[in-house]
């Protein structure tokens, strides 16, 4: 029996729908191994490089600056090249700026390899969210989840990658030469595929005042939650180094254990939003996340500060996605525009995160950069009732 004319096309939008989103799935694990590549090392770089406290807190927020950038760089690249090419490109320049790292000769090679990282970074942000938000319209129900269980599984293989050079007595430049031989092969198996309802980002209506004021709640959940991320992404293996007396092979499983829990949360995600609905998943992951950060700041020992730091994975990994699928629905046409300037709020948040705690931690309160943003935590419930629900879905 032959196949007709429209069932041919129905089977080729499927296909290029499902290898769009392989390719997607594919980049958000590389970039996950990159942030992690950096986080878990800074201890390692710093004792390397003989780096101050107050050289290392400056260079990290150094680093929430310049991607911020970059996310503007990522939103012109996006508009000239598309989303694919962006994340190829931004790929290729995680990757050399990882090698820079490691290798570098002195401390000011090492800070301006991290400041190349974060502007490659802010412009990748750009362009696997604008294409995750097409691939989900293609789809017509909630995938965001699906994309970043793919960043936290990149974040966890890439933390026991660097914890396990440690245990090898590897210099840390190798380590992280292994993880930019991640990336490269990510960018290199990265391909176009055209959507059905892809549409080109240029000519694009302009965003009125309107639109930036629903987008305001969305901001503030989203400098929330990078707050908290970047408080144990950036810092946990330096506060089980330094304030709980952790090894170098033990420092890094904090953030494993970060994004192991994030792996359950976002891959459970889209079905818990399917069942008791966007606002009720929010408030609930706030609550957890608060909590979790209350352990880790009265932590008695490393294997405690672990635990929790498993959960606060657990609940803030579910907070992103819906963040940024709910703000791309406010205007689908336009969502790396919206998506670009909603990042804005994710690296404030990273920098006053980033800070803070850095500034806490060369002054010996550590256990205090993580009680602050438990009850900042908390903030995200007021947020929730804006959260939209997903297409295909009803709130219970």
């Amino acid at each position: 029996m032959s196949v007709s004319a429209p069932g041919r096309a129905k089977s080729g939008r499927r296909a290029a729908t499902a290898g769009a989103r392989r390719v997607a799935t594919l980049a958000f694990a590389a970039q996950g191994v990159s942030v992690a590549a950096v986080y878990t090392t800074v201890p390692a770089v710093t004792e390397h490089q003989g780096l101050s406290p107050l050289l290392t807190t400056t260079t990290l927020v150094a680093v929430a600056l310049a991607a911020g950038f970059g996310s503007f760089l990522g939103l012109a690249a996006v508009r000239v090249a598309g989303p694919v090419a962006t994340m190829r490109g931004a790929l290729l320049t995680a990757a050399v700026a990882l090698t820079l790292i490691g290798r570098a000769p002195g401390p000011q090679t090492a800070v301006c390899a991290y400041v190349l990282f974060g502007i490659a970074v802010g412009a990748l942000d750009v362009g696997i969210n604008t294409r995750a938000a097409a691939i989900e319209r293609a789809y017509g129900r909630s995938v965001f989840g699906s994309f970043y269980t793919a960043w936290s599984v990149g974040g966890v293989l890439a933390a026991l990658l660097t914890a396990g050079a440690a245990r090898l007595d590897r210099p840390v430049g190798d380590g992280l030469a292994v993880q930019a031989g991640i990336l490269l092969l990510v960018a290199c198996c990265l391909r176009t595929h055209v959507l059905p309802s892809s549409q080109e980002p240029s000519a694009q209506p302009p965003l009125g005042r309107r639109l930036w004021l629903r987008l305001l709640p969305f901001g503030l959940v989203l400098l929330v939650v990078y707050v908290v991320d970047s408080t144990v992404s950036a810092w946990s293996a330096v506060y089980l180094r330094q304030t709980l007396a952790a090894s170098l092979t033990v420092a890094p499983i904090a953030y494993a254990a970060y994004q192991a829990g994030t792996v359950v949360g976002r891959a459970s995600v889209d079905r818990l939003v399917h069942r008791v609905g966007t606002v009720a998943v929010v408030r609930t992951a706030a609550l957890v996340v608060a909590g979790a950060l209350a352990g880790m700041a009265m932590a008695p020992s490393w294997p405690f500060a672990v635990l929790a730091a498993g959960v606060v994975g657990l609940g803030a990994s579910v907070l992103a996605p819906l963040c940024l699928a709910s703000a791309a629905r406010l205007r689908p046409a336009a969502s790396e525009t919206v998506l670009a300037r909603l990042n804005l709020f994710n690296y404030a948040g990273v920098l006053t995160g980033g800070a803070v705690s850095g500034v806490l931690g060369s002054t010996g309160e550590f256990r205090l950069a993580y009680a602050a943003p438990a009850a900042l935590a908390l903030l995200v419930l007021a947020g929730a009732r804006h959260f939209t629900r997903p297409l295909g879905t009803s709130e219970a």
